[in-house]
């Protein structure tokens, strides 16, 4: 058979025969010349599209029209060269594909079509969602931490609120007020806690908002921190102990009070048989002393008037002798001392039971307004921190310490004082604790300044 040449002439002697091309068909070209061909005018680059080897075409007889089925009709603005006037249909679109191991380059002005999986080309991560690899904003970082500084300066705002207003909070269910403010001061370890974390999260907003608990702090207890007063003529120095009942060695207990020599020594928990221990250790150095129940008075100066307070709650009808009452003959003037012991507390599952100690701070109380001489020193174990609003019968009367925290209890690791030195007439105008005894309490001893 004789091969023809595309417009039909017959083809020369040994003179390889063109590449029949169908009708309506552009020629074959080669993959390099594809991988650089732009998307077809109005259709973009297909390279998700699974692509096959191009088929091979049939000759077509002459006059034989343009192919069918070969794919979409033929784009506007081309021209067949078998057929000039007439447009070539499009190629199947599977016969865009590259060959094997090459990335086609997508038209210009298209996006590039996202590979099987959802995953753009060359990217390692989802490029939205939430899954690992998803990038994150850049504004995340500063959201994030003043959301933090927002928190901590909502905390810094709460505890400035608690310091300030801790009056206002509501005692009932169980006497929760009463807990707070026996241990009111350790709000400042809370402060100091705050503190750290607005370093170390970089956020000014906690810093400025951490000025306001430390100045309410510094309001209520800054004073206690600073050194006292140069000792005056006009002074005493009185140590107040609750020795326990179970104390092991009295009588060193009571050398050990001796040895910071004070004007007035004041116990609690003074019981059979260590009462003539006590009484026996002391007499050389306080040659004036009385005991009402198991409270007791050693002085150096004479006492006058002694009598035993009624200070018993309601709810207690076996004996009970917890106060006493007795004048001291200073060298500035008489001084009525009172030593008390009011009962104790527990903190069960119910909250704070203190109604006895409230009942008995405010008998005490009404004693101390009947008191008609001007001076008033008061020194006992009263189960209660200055704070603490059950003791207010007492400390709405009388003076507390203005210098030193003194805690006394428990001896072990002592949180809170609740041995307290209070006066009326008079300043306190320094409290510190001495070394440990036989007790599970710690002593105080306390400088008192006459007016």
């Amino acid at each position: 058979m004789t091969e023809r040449t595309d417009d039909g002439a017959p083809a020369a002697a040994g003179e390889a025969a063109p590449t029949r091309r169908p009708p309506g068909r552009p020629g074959r070209r080669s993959p390099e010349w594809r991988r650089d061909e732009p998307g077809r005018e109005g259709e973009p680059a297909r390279r998700d599209a699974p692509r096959e080897p191009e088929p091979a075409a049939a000759d077509p007889g002459p006059g034989t029209g343009p192919a069918t089925g070969a794919g979409p009709g033929p784009g506007p603005g081309t021209e067949s060269a078998d057929h000039p006037g007439t447009e070539p249909a499009h190629r199947p679109r599977a016969e865009l594909a590259p060959d094997p191991g090459t990335e086609p380059i997508p038209a210009p002005g298209t996006e590039p079509a996202p590979a099987p999986g959802g995953t753009a080309p060359g990217a390692g991560a989802p490029a939205s969602g939430t899954g690992a690899g998803e990038p994150v904003p850049a504004s995340a970082g500063p959201r994030r931490a003043r959301r933090r500084g927002r928190v901590l300066a909502a905390c810094a705002v709460v505890t400035a609120g608690l310091l300030l207003f801790h009056r206002a909070v509501p005692n009932s269910p169980g006497r929760l007020a009463s807990v707070l403010e026996a241990f009111l001061p350790w709000l400042g370890v809370v402060i100091l806690a705050l503190f750290g974390l607005a370093l170390l999260r970089r956020s000014a907003l906690a810093a400025a908002a951490l000025v306001l608990p430390v100045a309410a702090w510094a309001s209520l207890f800054g004073g206690l921190l600073l050194p006292g007063e140069r000792g005056g003529a006009r002074e005493l120095l009185v140590v107040q102990h609750n020795v326990s009942d179970e104390n092991p060695d009295p009588a060193g207990t009571a050398r050990a009070l001796a040895a910071a020599a004070p004007d007035l020594i004041a116990l609690q928990e003074v019981v059979d048989p260590a009462r003539e221990v006590y009484a026996r250790t002391l007499a050389a150095d306080y040659p004036h002393h009385t005991v009402r129940g198991t409270v007791g008075l050693w002085s150096k100066h004479p006492l006058t008037g002694v009598r035993a307070l009624d200070i018993k709650p309601r709810s207690i009808t076996e004996g009970w002798n917890r106060g006493l009452r007795a004048v001291v003959a200073t060298p500035h003037g008489e001084v009525a001392a009172y030593v008390a012991h009011l009962p104790s507390i527990r903190l069960g599952a119910g909250g704070l039971a203190s109604a006895r100690r409230d009942e008995s701070a405010g008998l005490l109380g009404e004693a101390l307004a009947a008191e008609e001489v001007e001076r008033v020193i008061l020194l006992g174990d009263l189960n209660g921190t200055a704070e603490d609003r059950g003791l207010a019968p007492l400390t709405s009367r009388l003076e507390v310490a203005e210098r030193g925290f003194a805690l006394s209890f428990p001896a072990t690791f002592p949180v809170v004082r609740i041995d307290q030195v209070m006066a009326r007439s008079a300043a306190v105008a320094r409290v510190r604790t001495l070394p440990a005894t036989g007790s599970d309490h710690l002593p105080v001893a306390a400088k008192v300044v006459l007016r």
